[in-house]
């Protein structure tokens, strides 16, 4: 007889070897903060997500106190777009005064903020371009590195570098630690795949590209050897952690980073699944738990953090379970 069938058909003795559980210090919530006053707009593509101005913030954060979630990850939505997404490094930009009212009214929550540049160009994508419509990545590094400094300088947490630029971390860094900001942290979107998951987001964050797309910069979903090394090379530049994104299609990726890594590792539980979660539900094709399920995978697999916006309805849950 198979001598594990007595564990595995005890419940009590399965309750104290199961090792991973979904806890809600595990989760960061993303905020699109949108210019203007009294706005919490719906985000069609999401359902039960919203776009909140600057003056909205303070009922969600109290909200994300009241159920445990204490990071967040800001994105910003500016008025202006324009060639050089000028408001993404602005000092009164969005984010920047987003950063500085959360500190204001919650200074315990954990805040992280999104560098990059396609939510301020008005061509859509993730840095400054050529004449040919071709990303120019030393120019781009540049922008990303006032980007980030404007951040710290608003009181930012950590930064997330999410453009995919060669060398952007070790210039991140060199440009915070000369500027007096050496504790403020990197965390990279280091394998950051070409994904269609995505699309929910663009339309959420109106970043989609106005032409073409973002395969010149971001990987291959075939290909897993090239995420390893943007993750070595982003580690041994400085980062202090690193996202996969998206996370549940690349599983994979988690776990062999998380073998080979010993950096905090972060899953983006991007808009496309979260959509067709909560699609499947609403239909009733699926039960609310699947939600639980599949971060939990993300956190078997290697997760330290998880970046979802289920964040605020698992975090519900899980203090009902209590």
């Amino acid at each position: 007889m198979y001598r594990g069938r007595r564990l595995r058909m005890n419940p009590t003795i399965r309750s104290l070897v199961r090792e991973t559980r979904l806890c809600v210090e595990d989760l960061i919530y993303p905020i699109f903060v949108v210019e203007g006053e009294g706005i919490k707009e719906p985000i069609d593509t999401m359902p039960g997500q919203y776009r909140y101005s600057i003056d909205r913030l303070p009922a969600l954060l109290d909200e994300m106190k009241r159920l445990g979630v204490r990071a967040c990850l800001l994105f910003g939505i500016p008025a202006h777009k324009d060639a050089c997404g000028s408001e993404a490094y602005a000092p009164d930009g969005v984010v920047q005064r987003a950063i500085q009212a959360i500190k204001r009214w919650d200074p315990a929550m954990y805040v992280i903020a999104d560098v990059c540049m396609c939510e301020y160009t008005d061509h859509g994508h993730c840095g400054i371009l050529d004449a040919c419509g071709r990303v120019k990545n030393d120019e781009t590094v540049r922008y990303l590195e006032k980007i980030a400094l404007s951040y710290a300088k608003a009181g930012v947490d950590m930064v997330a570098p999410s453009d995919m630029m060669d060398g952007r971390i070790g210039a991140i860094r060199h440009a915070l630690d000369t500027a007096g900001y050496p504790y403020v942290p990197i965390m990279a979107y280091s394998a950051k795949y070409a994904s269609s998951f995505y699309g929910p987001f663009r339309e959420a964050a109106h970043s989609a590209p106005g032409f073409g797309d973002r395969k010149a910069y971001q990987m291959d979903p075939g290909n897993a050897k090239e995420a390893m090394r943007e993750m070595a090379a982003d580690i041994e530049e400085g980062a202090d952690a690193i996202i996969i994104k998206p996370a549940l299609p690349y599983l994979d990726i988690l776990s062999a980073a998380s073998n080979r890594f010993d950096v905090p590792l972060c899953a983006y539980n991007v808009s496309g699944e979260y959509a067709m979660l909560m699609a499947a539900i609403e239909k009733g094709w699926m039960k609310p738990d699947v939600v639980e399920e599949s971060l939990l995978c993300m956190k078997r697999a290697g997760a330290d953090m998880i970046i979802t916006y289920f964040a605020l309805d698992v975090a519900k849950r899980l203090a009902n379970e209590k």
